[in-house]
């Protein structure tokens, strides 16, 4: 084995009286791509920041952190400075924050670049050139003059990775980097860092709460919890047979594209918060193979063979190989009634053709228009009862506009909406409230739906005093619908802050029931979620549509998750249906080159299935939707129309194409000339 070129030895980080990080171990070598994993709050971030010594004034960091033998932990300011950037490089998760936006693009790498090499202006702007073509940024000289707020955000992070690589460091740290960006930006994104790393010899450090991610991409995996390493092993190994049950757990409760891992397993409770907790295992309040020598002390990271594990039953985890639903108590879900053929259940929603333009304006203070933006244009979708649709897309695809113009209950700008059998074209004010209770939402960001002001029995009481409710019915929901999402009834007089982010979304989604709809339109609900408490809402999801007999309109960027819950598909691209079907079929057999891109984007949490996949890179990102384009739209970026001969390609160019049957009896349609 080569010498380590990271050692960091009991790092310890604090805030205050509160332990962020607790005597963490890490080692990584030349060339060596190593994974931190874990809920938010375990430390992941904290750890990478504190390697650089980026925290602010008021953490206190103990501990050693040594590159290549030189110790780091109380090094002064300025030797650090010539360190980061040189040695040491950080590629941030959110680009937009850390690009300075007033500055462009090229004179932020040109300066990261002087700062540690004797190169005049002119050789480091050539140098930032050509950091930004290594990283696939199309025409990078007139991309250097771009400031942060005119690329888009793959491209950003793209640019982030430029400028981390500029002075050939030894150590990549990225924090995140993937989190914000649609799966094909991903794909690309992770493509460049895999390029970066070719290119210098890096190590690379890559922090991640997806576990594909990691899977596709490290040799090792750390995984932590509660501010210290609980499990480390190369990352075959620990995703095969995982010796900690905190490691099961995580694997358990990730949803699969390819549709193999059965129910979702969700952990119990929440991570203890800095500074909780007793002289025992932390993981214990959440371990169902917890003994009472776990709450006694803690156990320490221990095993062999680079396997290692804090965990007093982690020799018979290894011995077993459990799955996770062998450890995990499995949610009871309701069994699946007498299946009733698609065309015998009642539509609950069928869209035809619909297309809504905003103004493009210009001005500071004298608005004109200057053109339009075409967000939705041609988009058809059926739901019936009973039945899930997922909606998919890039983001800019239409998705959200496409919600937004469901939920207004109005005559539509083009084409025709019609809700439980009624036009929405003809409805007047009085019919459009009698018909809203039928129709509700759950947003993405509960925090930020939720009135931080009022209890959550009167955000949940607020639909019924909107339908004007009778006081005693008002009075028996509540706590009912507490009940059904598995929350207490008397936390009712409690407050949103006071409750986590999975217990917020299941108050979401009983404010949403309190008028007992019969769609549910959920715009992202679980993306904010760790995926510990992800699987428990969409578990709770699974059985409410059960119980009650909902139709869902999922709206999600996480294929996965689609494939999970979803008994239909709809995928859309620049405002448009290019492919929609039964999730099996399209999932399986996708007849669209955009589909087929989103799904080989996604990564699986299982190496070996990883690393046997072929991958569709996708070129650029999505065009912008103030022009409407003649043919094929997707045209640009498809890997199909790149390989026709000049002749084929006519149709893709002339036509917009239709959407056509994959076979008679086969439900499953695609927008393409050659599906």
């Amino acid at each position: 084995m080569t010498p380590a070129l990271l050692t960091v030895k009991d790092l310890t980080v604090d805030f205050g009286p509160s332990p962020a990080v607790r005597g963490v171990d890490l080692e990584l070598r030349r060339g060596e791509t190593l994974g931190i994993v874990g809920e938010s709050g375990s430390g992941k971030s904290v750890t990478a920041l504190a390697v650089l010594g980026l925290l602010p004034g008021t953490a206190r960091v103990g501990g050693s952190v040594r590159l290549e033998g030189r110790e780091l932990v109380g090094l002064a300011g300025r030797e650090l400075a010539r360190i980061r950037g040189r040695k040491v490089a950080m590629v941030f998760q959110d680009p937009l924050s850390a690009f300075t936006p007033v500055y462009r693009i090229g004179d932020q790498i040109a300066e990261a670049v002087r700062i540690h090499q004797p190169l005049d202006r002119a050789a480091a702007r050539r140098r930032a050139a050509e950091l930004l073509d290594l990283v696939g940024i199309p025409d990078p000289g007139r991309a250097l003059d771009s400031f942060p707020h005119e690329f888009s955000g793959g491209m950003r992070q793209r640019a982030m990775i430029a400028m981390a690589i500029a002075n050939g460091p030894d150590i990549l740290l990225a924090d995140e980097p993937t989190t914000a960006l649609d799966v094909t930006i991903q794909a690309q994104v992770l493509e460049v860092l895999r390029t970066a790393q070719r290119e210098t010899g890096a190590a690379l450090v890559l922090v991640s709460h997806d576990l594909g991610v990691i899977a596709g991409t490290a040799d090792r995996v750390a995984v932590m919890y509660a501010g210290r390493v609980v499990e480390t092993a190369p990352v075959d190994e620990l995703f095969a047979r995982p010796r900690h049950p905190y490691t099961l757990g995580l694997i358990g409760a990730v949803p699969r594209l390819d549709g193999r891992g059965g129910p979702l397993v969700p952990i119990p409770g929440h991570p203890p918060a800095p500074g909780e907790g007793g002289p025992g295992c932390p993981f214990a309040a959440r371990c169902p193979l917890v003994e009472e020598r776990c709450r006694t002390a803690e156990p320490a990271l221990t095993g062999d063979d680079g396997h290692r594990a804090a965990c007093v039953r982690a020799a018979e985890l290894a011995e077993r190989a459990p799955a996770p639903g062998e450890v995990y108590p499995l949610p009871e879900l309701p069994a699946p009634g007498p299946a009733v053929p698609r065309a015998e259940r009642a539509p609950v929603l069928v869209v035809s053709g619909l297309t809504k333009t905003f103004p493009q304006l210009k001005g500071a203070v004298f608005k004109r228009k200057v053109g339009e933006v075409y967000a939705v244009d041609g988009v058809d979708l059926d739901i019936r009862r009973g039945e899930t649709l997922g909606l998919v897309g890039e983001s800019g695809s239409g998705k959200s506009t496409t919600l937004y113009e469901l939920l207004r209950l109005t005559r539509p700008e083009a084409g025709r909406i019609e809700l439980l059998g009624q036009d929405t074209a003809g409805l007047d004010r009085a019919a459009a409230h009698r018909l809203r209770s039928k129709l509700q939402i759950v947003f993405q960001d509960p925090m930020a739906s939720l009135d931080p002001r009022m209890p959550i029995g009167d955000i949940i009481a607020e639909p019924l005093h909107a339908q004007a409710a009778p006081r005693d019915l008002t009075a028996r929901r509540i706590p009912e619908l507490l009940r059904q999402v598995g929350l207490d009834p008397a936390h009712a007089d409690r407050y949103p802050h006071q409750f986590s982010g999975g217990q917020r979304q299941r108050i979401s989604i009983a404010r949403a029931l309190a008028v007992r709809p019969e769609l549910l339109v959920l715009d992202e609900p679980v993306s904010a979620l760790d995926v510990s408490i992800q699987a428990g809402v969409l578990n709770l999801l699974q059985r409410l549509k059960a119980d009650l007999g909902l139709a869902y309109l999922f709206v999600s960027h996480d294929l996965s998750v689609i494939r999970h819950l979803a008994d239909r598909v709809s995928v859309m691209y620049l405002g448009r249906t290019v492919e929609t079907g039964a999730v099996a079929e399209v999932f399986e057999r996708p007849r669209h080159p955009y589909t087929r891109a989103l799904l080989s984007a996604v990564p699986l949490p299982d190496p070996a299935a990883e690393r046997a996949r072929t991958k569709v890179l996708l070129a650029g990102d999505p065009p912008s939707p103030t022009t409407r384009r003649q043919g094929c739209r997707f045209r640009t970026r498809c890997p199909v129309y790149a390989t026709l001969t000049p002749d084929r390609r006519t149709p893709c160019d002339r036509d917009s194409p239709l959407p056509l049957r994959a076979a008679p009896d086969v439900d499953h349609h695609a927008a393409c000339h050659y599906p």
